[in-house]
Order: structure tokens, then C-alpha cells, then sequence
């Protein structure tokens, strides 16, 4: 989330009284499930497996979303569509960032109407494709005044809500901006670029944007990239999420660890997945640098585990402040895709906005503000889900599924090539010259098609590859291309047939709840011996909510079937760490759904 600053005004007080607190159970772990019918989708829709490629069509219209669904994303077998944010905004000079000031929680906004949000939704499911929302929970507007888009009228601190709005009390008592990102309770507490933050520690507000959160989820909406979640305590957004009333919607984090700051994204486990920034930096250093730094990214301590990890090349935030690759940079920015899609680590959204010459500049729009339908080949859109390094590449890590990378292969430089398995490989050449050398693969004896270069489906309209009854396959990778070769891409096999069962990040959970009485400052934690519950290591350990207090409790995604050690540890406001005694505790993950603990604190 980026925004430009905003002048503040005056403080309009009110007096209201909070709404009853409800006690709910966790369920934390985000399992997004794709439609289960392919229904109107065309009949070159995606090949058949395992679905999980995401795609980010930043400041789209629903309507030419619902279009792309029918047309192109379900049958490149894309799984989900994120959207920007569907929340009414100021009516501002039509630059992008206004879509993340929110006025009211109304589903109008300069990209499209409620009825036109909801026949998107059934639009792209048709077509088998869910959709996420980009949701902004953390702050509210920062204009003093001013009139939302659909007539909303509002004052600085003083919004309309699902049930009673926002007042005074209901955003954080700090009211200045965020002076330093080592402060853990300034990031959490003040206000970002001037916005309004919200006191997502209070029972009330956590309610109304449940409120906001599950009328999108009666709407059809399957997910929420949550925008800023860096600055709402982990614990804040476990208890929203309490509030929804289908937990099973898949949840993405935008948090944007950097070195040497006391919020980290591994804090947000518990609760879902986290964009990995971290990721995306490295693939702008190494496709800047050399690529032979991309091997063993799948095990790499640095990174988050790769079951949670939301990742892409760029996005909105990061193609504007060059923080990694964009557009801008031409075929190495497509080549970071297509390895991106073709390597097994995470969870990858490929992200498509339109071209651009200052940070603030919005969509292509009308006089009014309304942000036009974007056709690709006109105007500003770039349309990079479309490619084929991206749209074919789907269809590429459609194919080989779960397998391991196998035979890699480098230059010690700017020549990479690896497989996935036995179903597939991929050559990528950032040099200026072609590359002609015989590759080592685990690919089964035959004719493979290049995706890259023609069609992804069996006619073949690029360069045909074959491999010998070793594995061994000779061709040339473009200068500056790639050359992609998978299963179920070969002449003569004819069409593979549509999917009904596309899938996304599936998994178990366990939620820990133990009882166990604090005082004011103290918070409890539960730590483990593997990664989802910090490693031992109680820097890292899960935030459990206090929602159902003396009960603390949240929901941690793990591993189906696997046996894990954890116990429970109290932190300090100070920082202090206790720990319970007794012996480590073990717990069974099940091999699908929730496994709810209730335990008592071994004092």
C-alpha cells in the first residue's frame, strides 16, 4: 500500500457506546477454493491439474475482469483473480491510490457498481476462476472532508459504516504519522502517510469490517489480500478474522518485512499467508546480476515456507517506487516471470496494470473519473497476463504440478535451465546471443512443443523440441527468451480436455487454545519445532488472541499427517519471554480441516 500525503484537519469528537463483545472460536488457516465447474468456459480451457496461479488485474473494471475470465483466464487456467479495492473512495483527480482510501464500506466505486462487482464474481466462477478482493482494513481516508463516490458525505473521523460507523474513538490515539519503522508501536499505531488509522484492537471495529469483509463474502468473493496488514497487529487481524462467516476464504498478507525491523511476516502465519517481498527483490537482483543466485530458492532460510508464500515479479507498489522489476524493463521482466512460473516455490500472482509516466497517474478514465474497460492492444493496459511467457507458463506449472526441480543447469551467469520432474523444462537466456547446447532432462522420449514461442496446446505453432530415449534435448533458447517444454504440450496428443476440480493452497490446521490468566501487558504465544510455529524460536512464535480470554487462542496452517512439538510461551510488554514447564507437547495434524485444542497453562 502506497499512498501520497494527505492533509489532516480538525477532530470532530462523538460519544457512542460499543457495541456487546462476541467470544468466537478461531479458525485462522485460508484455504481458497476454487469453483468446481468450469461451466461456460471455453473449450480450450486450461489443461487438466492442480490450479495455482493467481492473476492481479490492477485497476480493471468488473466488467472487463467478468470479460477476461470468459475469455482468457480461465482458459489460460489462471485459479483467481485478485481485484483492486471494491470499497467506496474520494472523489479525487482519478489517481490510482485514492482506490485505498476508503470513505465508506459500500461495494461503488470509480471501477464499477455493486450489481457489476457481483456479475463479475459469477462471471469468472463460470469460468473457473475465483476472485480475491484487495481489502483496505487498516486506516480510513485521509482527507478532512469530502464526498465518497457514491454520495457518501464524511469528515475526518467520521464515517458511515455496515451498522454504525466510525467515530473519534474508534481509530488509535496516535494522530501522527509513522516517523520511525523501528518503532513497533508507531508502525501499528500511527498514522501512514496520513491516514487515518484505525483502532483494530477494539471489539467494535473488528466487527464492522467483519461486516464489510462478509458482505463480500456473501457477494461470492473467495479471498482477501489484505492491504497494509503490516501495520494491524497479527493478533488484530486473527480476531477479524474470527468475525468471518465462512473461514474457509483464503487470506494474503501484504507484509513488507526489511531487515532490522521488529515486525516480520512470520508473525502473520498464523492468520494466512504473507506476500514475500524478500522474493520479489531478489529476482530484480538477480535478473539484473546473475541468475545463478535463483538455485535452491525452494529450501532458502531467508525466505518464508514456500506452502506460504504469496509471490510475484511486481505489483502496484513495487513497479512505482523500483523496488523490483516492471514492465519498464522489457524482456527481462518477462523472463522473471517465466521463471517465476516455471520454479516451485510459493504461491505466484502474475500482475498486469498499464504503462505509466509519473507514480500517482491512475487508469485510463473518462472526464468524470470513471476508469475506462481495458482492451488489450489500445491504450495504456499492458495486458502482461496475456503473454506467453505468463499465460503459457500457466499452463506450464498446471502440468508439472508438485515435482522437484531436477537438472539444473548454468553458465555462471545469465544462462539458466532446469526440469520439473519428469513434466517439464524450461531454458532461460538473458544474454544478447542464442544459446545452442544440449540439455539434460527427466522428459519421457518425443516431440515437445516450445510455449514460449507458438501455442501452449498440441498444435505447435512455435519451435518443436525433441527428446532422445536418454533425455537429452538439443535446441537454441532465443537471446533475451526461453524455451519452455512440458507433458502435456506435444504435437499430435490432441487438446487436453477441460479441468472441473482446479485447486489452490489446500492444507490442515491445528488451533492451539490454552487457558491461561494475564495480566495487562502480557501475551501469550505458542512456538514449535517447525517453521509455522517459529522453530523454537520465540522471536517467531504465533500470537494467539486474547478474543476468547481466559482462553488465547489461534489456527496455524500445517503440514497433513505430520507430528509437531510446541509448547506454550508469556511474553512481556518489555519483551520478556516465559515459558510453561513440563515436557514439550505433541499434537497429530489431521489429514485435512481443523484440529481444535483446548489446554491449560502449565505454570
Amino acid at each position: 500500500m502506497r499512498t501520497t500525503t494527505i492533509p489532516r484537519g480538525r477532530r470532530h469528537p462523538a460519544r457512542r457506546a460499543l457495541a456487546a463483545l462476541v467470544g468466537a472460536a478461531l479458525a485462522l488457516a485460508g484455504t481458497l477454493v476454487v469453483a468446481t465447474s468450469l461451466g461456460a468456459a471455453p473449450a480450450t480451457a486450461a489443461p487438466p491439474g492442480t490450479r495455482n496461479v493467481g492473476v492481479n488485474l490492477f485497476q480493471w473494471t468488473w466488467n472487463a475482469i467478468a470479460d477476461e475470465c470468459t475469455t482468457h483466464l480461465g482458459p489460460d487456467g489462471y485459479a483467481w483473480v485478485q481485484t483492486s479495492p471494491p470499497n467506496e473512495h474520494p472523489v479525487l483527480g482519478g489517481q490510482w491510490w485514492t482506490s485505498y482510501q476508503p470513505v465508506s464500506y459500500k461495494v461503488e466505486s470509480k471501477l464499477g457498481t455493486r450489481a457489476e462487482y457481483k456479475a463479475m464474481i459469477d462471471a469468472c466462477r463460470d469460468a473457473g476462476v475465483d476472485v480475491i478482493a484487495d481489502v483496505v482494513v487498516n486506516h480510513m481516508s485521509g482527507q478532512t472532508s469530502g464526498t465518497g463516490w457514491a454520495g457518501t458525505t464524511f469528515t475526518e473521523e467520521r464515517y458511515p459504516g455496515p451498522e454504525g460507523g466510525y467515530g473519534p474513538q474508534d481509530f488509535h490515539a496516535c494522530r501522527s504519522n509513522i516517523a520511525s519503522y523501528t518503532d513497533r508501536y508507531q508502525v501499528q499505531n500511527c498514522r501512514l502517510v496520513g491516514l487515518q488509522d484505525l483502532d483494530t484492537g477494539a471489539q467494535y471495529v473488528r466487527e464492522e469490517i467483519g461486516r464489510y469483509l462478509n458482505d463480500l463474502i456473501a457477494l461470492g468473493v473467495r479471498g482477501f489480500r489484505v492491504d497494509a496488514a503490516k501495520h494491524i497487529a497479527a493478533a488484530d487481524l486473527a480476531a477479524i478474522k474470527a468475525q468471518l462467516s465462512d473461514q474457509s476464504v483464503y487470506i494474503v498478507q501484504e507484509v513488507i518485512g526489511a531487515a532490522g525491523e521488529p515486525v516480520q511476516p512470520s508473525e502473520y502465519l498464523g492468520v494466512g499467508d504473507s506476500h514475500e517481498f524478500a522474493y520479489a527483490r531478489h529476482l530484480k537482483s538477480a535478473f539484473t546480476g546473475s541468475l545463478t543466485s535463483l538455485n535452491g530458492l525452494t529450501g532458502a532460510s531467508w525466505l518464508l515456507p514456500s506452502a506460504q508464500a504469496g509471490v510475484f515479479v511486481d505489483n502496484h507498489d513495487t513497479e512505482r517506487n523500483g523496488e523490483t522489476l516492471s514492465y519498464k524493463n522489457g524482456s527481462t521482466y518477462r523472463l522473471a516471470n517465466v521463471f517465476m512460473l516455471a520454479h516451485p516455490y510459493g504461491w505466484p500472482t502474475v500482475y498486469s496494470g498499464y504503462a505509466f509516466s509519473n507514480h500517482d497517474a491512475g487508469a485510463p478514465q473518462t472526464g468524470s473519473g470513471e476508469v475506462l474497460d481495458a482492451v488489450c492492444g489500445q491504450g495504456a493496459w499492458t495486458c502482461a497476463h496475456r503473454w506467453n511467457e505468463t499465460a503459457h507458463m500457466v499452463g506450464f506449472r498446471d502440468a508439472v504440478g508438485t515435482t522437484s526441480v531436477v537438472h539444473w543447469w548454468d553458465n555462471g551467469y545469465d544462462q539458466i535451465a532446469f526440469g520439473r520432474g519428469d513434466k517439464g523444462f524450461v531454458a532461460i537466456n538473458r544474454s544478447g546471443n542464442p544459446l545452442t547446447r544440449t540439455f539434460t532432462t527427466s522428459l519421457p522420449a518425443g516431440s515437445y512443443c516450445d510455449v514460449i514461442s507458438g501455442s501452449a496446446g498440441s498444435s505447435c505453432s512455435g519451435t518443436t523440441v525433441t527428446v532422445g530415449s536418454s533425455g537429452a534435448a538439443t535446441f537454441t533458447v532465443p537471446a533475451n527468451g526461453a524455451v519452455a517444454l512440458h507433458v502435456e504440450a506435444r504435437p499430435g496428443t490432441g487438446t487436453p480436455s477441460p479441468t472441473a476440480t482446479p485447486t489452490v493452497p489446500t492444507s490442515a490446521a491445528v488451533s492451539f487454545g490454552v487457558n491461561a490468566t494475564t495480566v495487562w501487558g502480557q501475551n501469550v504465544f505458542v512456538v514449535g519445532d517447525v517453521a509455522a510455529l517459529g522453530g523454537w524460536d520465540p522471536a517467531k512464535a504465533v500470537p494467539l488472541s486474547s478474543a476468547t480470554y481466559p482462553v488465547w487462542r489461534a489456527s496455524v496452517t500445517l503440514t497433513p499427517g505430520s507430528t509437531v512439538a510446541y509448547k506454550y510461551v508469556r511474553k512481556e510488554a518489555n519483551g520478556s519471554v516465559t515459558w510453561e514447564t513440563g515436557a514439550d507437547r505433541t499434537v497429530t495434524v489431521p489429514a485435512s480441516g481443523t484440529l481444535t485444542l483446548t489446554e491449560s497453562w502449565r505454570w
